[in-house]
C-alpha cells in the first residue's frame, strides 16, 4: 500500500492525516465523497457553458485526478475538475465560427503550453513565474477573461427567460452568503437543483417560452427530458456528430471528438495559461501552508501534471482539468490531507461517466438557470483578479502599473479587436493579454527606477512566510510578510 495507516485508523481530535497516510477505508470513502459533493456542481457547468459533454467532463477528471496524483509523487492532494477559465474562450470560438473540435483543438494547445511552462518552472524554479507574470500581470488578465464573458449572460443565456435567471441570480447570491461551512461552498450546485426545480414549476404555470433555435423563433418549455428518456442508464458517453452541429442547435449531440487545431482559436486560448499558472501555483501554496510542508519543490512538477491531463481530457473532447480550491476548503474543514481520498473520489466520477442518463440530465439544464447563475460566477471570476492585486498589495498610485494595465483591460472587456491581415484577427482576451503583458514589461523597462523597481506588487500569492526585505531597510530580512510595509522579495 502507498499510505501509511495513521495511528489506529481512527481521527483523533486535533490531529492531521498527511497525504501519505489514510484513515479507515470506511472513514477514507466517507471523504471521498465529500470530495465528490465538493467538485460535482462545477465540473459539470463549467463543460455545459462550454457546449460540451458534462458526463465525458466528469469522467475525465476522474482519470485527470488519479494521474495528477501519480505525477506528483502523492505529494500534492488535488483534485482536477473542469476549469472556469475556458469558459469565454469556448464561447468566443463559437462566435468566430468553429466548432467543438476547435474548441477541443484550441484548449489542447493551452494545456501542451502549460506543460512546457511546468518544465521551465520546474529547472528554473517556483520564483521565475513572478518575476515573469507579476501580480499586477496576472491579476489584470484573470480580471478581462472574467469580464469579458459578460455578453454571454446579455445576449445568450439571460433572455432565454429573464424571470427564472433574475429569481436564480438572487438564490446564488443568498445561499452563497448566508449558508455557512460546507454547503456554502456548494452554493452554486444548490441554486442549479433549485433552477431546475423552478423551471419546472414555471413551465406548469405559465407554459412554453419563446426561444431561438437554429436562427428561428420556437415556442419549447424550459425543461425538456426528451433527450434523458432516451438515455441509457449505463454506457459511454456518445460522440459528437460534427457534420450536422450547429451552434445553439437543438438536436446536438455531444460527446467524443478529437479535436481541430486553428490557428485563430489557438491565439484566442493561449492567454488563459497565464490564468492557469495562478490557479495551481495558489493551489500549491495554500497546501503547503496547510501542511506546513515547503512544496516549492513540487510546483513546476504540479503545472507539468495539470497540462498533461487538460490535454488527455481535451483529446478525448472534454474541458480541460485545473486543480480545485473547493476541495481545499474540504481538506482546511477536516485537516485530512490523505490523498486516499481523492482517489476514491476520482473512482466515484469515472463511475458517474458511465451513465449516459446521467449527462443528459445535466445537459438538459434551462438556459435561465444559467443564465442566473453565470450573472453572479461570471463575476466572480473576474474579481478574482481584484484579489490577487489585494493580496499582493499591488500599487496602482504607480503609472507602471496603472497605464498598461488599464489598456489591457478595455480591450479585454470591451472585445476591441486589431485586424492583423485580411484573414487574421486579434481581438479580445488574446489581445488584451498580450498588450498587458508586453506593455508592462515596456513600461517598467523604460520608466524611472524608483517607479520600476515599486511596480508588479510583493509577488506572493498568500501570506506566506518568506525571507522579505523591508523598503529602506535592505539589510534587514524577516521571515513574515507584514502587510502594513511595503516590501519586496530578496533576489
Amino acid at each position: 500500500m502507498i499510505w501509511k495507516l495513521h495511528g489506529n485508523g481512527q481521527l483523533q481530535p486535533g490531529a492531521v492525516v498527511a497525504p501519505d497516510e489514510r484513515l479507515s477505508w470506511g472513514k477514507t470513502i466517507g471523504l471521498g465523497a465529500q470530495h465528490v459533493v465538493a467538485m460535482f456542481g462545477a465540473t459539470f457547468v463549467f463543460p455545459l457553458l462550454m457546449g460540451l459533454n458534462p458526463q465525458l467532463a466528469v469522467m475525465m477528471s476522474g482519470i485527470a485526478t488519479l494521474l495528477f496524483l501519480f505525477l506528483t509523487k502523492n505529494q500534492v492532494p488535488s483534485y482536477l475538475g473542469s476549469s472556469a477559465s475556458f469558459v469565454g474562450v469556448a464561447t468566443a470560438i463559437y462566435t468566430m465560427g468553429g466548432n467543438p473540435a476547435h474548441v477541443s483543438g484550441a484548449l489542447l494547445t493551452v494545456g501542451l503550453a502549460l506543460f512546457l511552462v511546468g518544465v521551465v518552472i520546474h529547472i528554473a524554479g517556483a520564483r521565475m513565474v513572478h518575476r515573469v507574470l507579476p501580480p499586477v500581470v496576472t491579476g489584470a488578465v484573470v480580471m478581462l477573461i472574467g469580464f469579458n464573458l459578460a455578453p454571454v449572460v446579455a445576449k445568450t443565456y439571460w433572455p432565454q427567460d429573464q424571470w427564472t435567471a433574475f429569481i436564480v441570480m438572487l438564490v446564488v447570491v443568498f445561499l452563497s452568503v448566508g449558508l455557512r461551512g460546507f454547503l456554502g461552498r456548494i452554493a452554486i450546485f444548490l441554486s442549479l437543483i433549485f433552477g431546475y426545480l423552478l423551471s419546472a414549476v414555471f413551465d406548469q404555470a405559465f407554459g412554453p417560452v419563446t426561444r431561438v433555435v437554429d436562427g428561428e423563433p420556437v415556442q419549447a418549455y424550459r425543461v425538456d427530458w426528451s433527450k434523458v428518456h432516451e438515455a441509457d442508464w449505463f454506457g459511454l458517453p456518445p460522440m459528437t456528430d460534427l457534420a450536422t452541429w450547429t451552434h445553439g442547435g437543438a438536436n446536438n449531440v455531444l460527446g467524443f471528438h478529437l479535436p481541430q487545431f486553428h490557428l485563430a482559436y489557438i491565439l484566442v486560448a493561449l492567454p488563459v495559461v497565464i490564468a492557469l499558472i495562478a490557479e495551481n501555483t495558489g493551489h500549491v501554496k495554500a497546501v503547503a501552508e496547510m501542511t506546513d510542508k515547503n512544496l516549492d519543490g513540487s510546483m513546476g512538477r504540479a503545472i507539468m501534471a495539470d497540462g498533461v491531463t487538460s490535454m488527455i481530457a481535451t483529446g478525448a473532447g472534454a474541458g480541460p482539468t485545473t486543480t480545485y480550491a473547493e476541495n481545499i476548503g474540504v481538506m482546511a474543514a477536516t485537516r485530512v490531507y490523505s490523498t486516499a481520498a481523492y482517489v476514491v473520489a476520482a473512482l466515484v466520477a469515472i463511475g458517474f461517466g458511465f451513465s449516459p442518463k446521467f449527462g443528459a440530465v445535466i445537459s438538459a439544464t434551462p438556459g435561465g438557470v444559467l443564465g442566473g447563475i453565470c450573472v453572479v460566477l461570471y463575476g466572480m471570476i473576474g474579481l478574482l483578479g481584484a484579489k490577487i492585486w489585494k493580496e499582493n498589495h499591488v500599487d496602482f498610485g504607480n503609472p507602471v502599473n496603472l497605464v498598461p494595465v488599464a489598456a489591457g483591460i478595455i480591450i479585454g472587456v470591451g472585445d476591441v479587436s486589431l485586424h492583423v491581415t485580411e484573414n487574421f484577427t486579434l481581438g479580445g482576451i488574446a489581445l488584451g493579454t498580450l498588450a498587458t503583458v508586453i506593455l508592462w514589461h515596456a513600461s517598467r523597462a523604460i520608466a524611472p527606477k524608483y517607479l520600476s523597481d515599486a511596480a508588479g506588487g510583493a509577488n506572493i500569492m498568500v501570506d506566506t512566510p518568506g525571507i522579505y526585505t523591508v523598503e529602506g531597510e535592505q539589510d534587514e530580512p524577516y521571515e513574515k510578510y507584514d502587510p502594513t510595509k511595503k516590501v519586496r522579495p530578496l533576489d
